[in-house]
């Protein structure tokens, strides 16, 4: 049976662009799983939002995401691919959050050229590029040692400049010369956030040999995108019920039942289970379960 590193791998080696479904929990890897897409994608914002309640600008760690990226990649059978941020500071902890991720049965993750704190106020900059290839260089050095396949994303911040809150300077040179360094340390993919209008030029100045992902947005001549954001909208859609039963008593938009609700959570499964032993050791069944 394969491993989620050699799924992944297999689907990228495949040619054809596909989509990478947005999970930021166990039941919503389930979902991305049950209505077809062949790989997921957990974004660090999403998960730290969603579990933890703060914010992916560096006070997020790889413990947290790590825990949370594993309950997902053990319900699902298709290939998660997680938002592995810095991967820490040194490239110690680039080697060991690796095989962290390895030994959870993630199939892959980005890890990007930021330096921490991130995404925030402190206007940083970017490792240099000897810094981002040695700590490549770790998490593929994990990933021998492993055994086992891993697939690296790259992800360079080059076009996001400060001005929109990343730690690029927004020149094409410059990350097109990172995207060639990276993929020399080691990286099997490149990642370039976050505008549509800038990739299609890195693209083609990198060469159709180089694989290049995307995230939110589906582009010719890529390899995949990475779907992320549905979290904003399930905390938008809690608002507005815990709204509603404040203001009126009651949810009045809620949706308390849907067909796929007990499949996706293995209830009949455990039902079955519970049915037999019930059967077998002459106790009472009904044909009914609690909702």
């Amino acid at each position: 049976m394969p491993t989620p590193g050699e799924k992944l791998r297999s689907l990228i080696e495949n040619g054809e662009h596909f989509v990478c479904g947005d999970v930021f929990s166990a039941l919503t890897g389930r979902i991305v799983e049950h209505v077809g897409f062949p790989a997921a994608y957990l974004g660090g914002h999403a998960c730290s939002a969603f579990h933890y309640a703060v914010p992916d600008n560096g006070v997020y760690s790889q413990v947290e995401q790590i825990e949370q990226a594993a309950r997902i990649a053990h319900v699902m059978s298709i290939p998660l691919i997680a938002d592995a941020d810095t991967l820490g500071e040194t490239v110690a902890d680039a080697y060991h959050f690796t095989r962290r991720y390895i030994q959870q049965g993630i199939a892959g993750f980005h890890v990007e050229d930021e330096r921490n704190p991130k995404h925030s106020k402190h206007v940083n900059g970017l490792w240099s590029i000897e810094d981002q290839q040695a700590r490549i260089d770790a998490a593929r050095r994990a990933q021998r040692d492993s055994g086992q396949d891993f697939v690296i994303i790259a992800r360079c911040d080059e076009l996001y400049t400060s001005e929109m809150g990343g730690g690029g300077t927004g020149s094409m040179d410059e990350a097109v010369k990172r995207g060639h360094a990276y993929m020399e340390a080691g990286a099997d993919v490149l990642f370039y956030p976050p505008r549509p209008d800038w990739v299609p030029e890195v693209v083609k100045a990198l060469g159709s040999k180089i694989p290049v992902a995307t995230m939110g947005f589906t582009l010719p001549d890529t390899a995949f995108n990475m779907a992320t954001g549905g979290w904003v909208t399930a905390a938008a859609n809690h608002l507005k019920l815990m709204r509603e039963l404040k203001e009126e008593g009651r949810m009045l938009s809620g949706n308390f039942n849907f067909p796929e609700k007990y499949e996706l959570i293995d209830h009949p499964l455990y039902d079955g289970l519970i049915e037999e032993w019930a059967e077998k050791t002459g106790r009472p069944t009904r044909p009914n379960h609690a909702p």
